[in-house]
């Protein structure tokens, strides 16, 4: 049970797991998980595997995450982000207003399309190696048809990739060179956004992709404490 507040309706959040199922990994579902938290909503959240589209198929598609809320199903981070802020807006805000709604969606296709493809890299033989059993030709035969290779091939050589992905992490380090978070003196969506890649990684493997004394290690552990330490409490390879 993440961020339970008394009174509050309860929602059901599919999550993907690995073969423990308490090791949840998906970066769009940990961005869920934190906005969950955030506007302090009871939530269930549900293990699933890649194998089993039938339990999330009322969804209309077959990933996660899903949230559901009586009869609603909402797929996609960035929409349930947007149903939570709009459907619970007594609650803190995700996104601090329209314009911090607006930059968000910045963050989110920064993430999509710079951070999490870099960390895959890094990653994706050890997702591999965590999946429960019946997910692991589905995950070989579809990650290795959108790399071009075999996942041992595509994560060989990932030492020699490290310094070109820290390098790509400046602008983060601009902005919390004078902030603790990125959405200012507290988090907001987009620090769930960024932290999601993160999570992902330490989560699946022992490849560590931040030095000890980078300003964004230190950011990411100020986010790995917050909801009582939710992030942090999840089964993880790395620290």
């Amino acid at each position: 049970m993440d961020g339970a507040v008394t009174g509050a309706a309860k929602l059901k959040l599919y999550d993907l797991a690995g073969a423990d199922p308490a090791r949840r990994f998906s970066p769009y579902c940990w961005r869920v998980r934190m906005a969950l938290a955030h506007k302090g909503l009871d939530v269930e959240t549900i293990p699933w595997i890649y194998t089993e589209k039938q339990a999330i198929a009322p969804s209309g598609q077959g990933a996660v995450p899903v949230l559901v809320n009586g009869d609603k199903w909402v797929f996609d981070s960035w929409t349930i982000a947007e149903y939570l802020e709009d459907t619970y807006p007594d609650r803190p805000s995700l996104f601090g207003g329209g314009a911090g709604r607006a930059l968000s969606r910045f963050f989110a296709g920064w993430a999509d399309g710079v951070l999490n493809p870099g960390l895959l890299r890094f990653v994706l033989l050890d997702v591999w190696k965590q999946l429960d059993p019946r997910d692991q030709e589905y995950f070989r035969q579809t990650r290795e048809k959108r790399v071009g290779t075999t996942l041992e091939a595509f994560t060989a050589e990932r030492e020699k990739y490290l310094q070109g992905f820290r390098d790509s992490l400046l602008p983060l380090r601009l902005a919390l060179k004078t902030q603790p978070f990125l959405g200012g003196d507290k988090p907001l969506q987009a620090d769930y956004i960024v932290f999601g890649g993160f999570q992902w990684a330490r989560t699946v493997s022992n490849f560590e992709v931040l030095p000890a004394d980078d300003r964004v290690a230190a950011w990411r552990s100020r986010l790995l404490d917050l909801f009582g330490g939710l992030a942090r409490k999840n089964p993880s390879i790395s620290g």
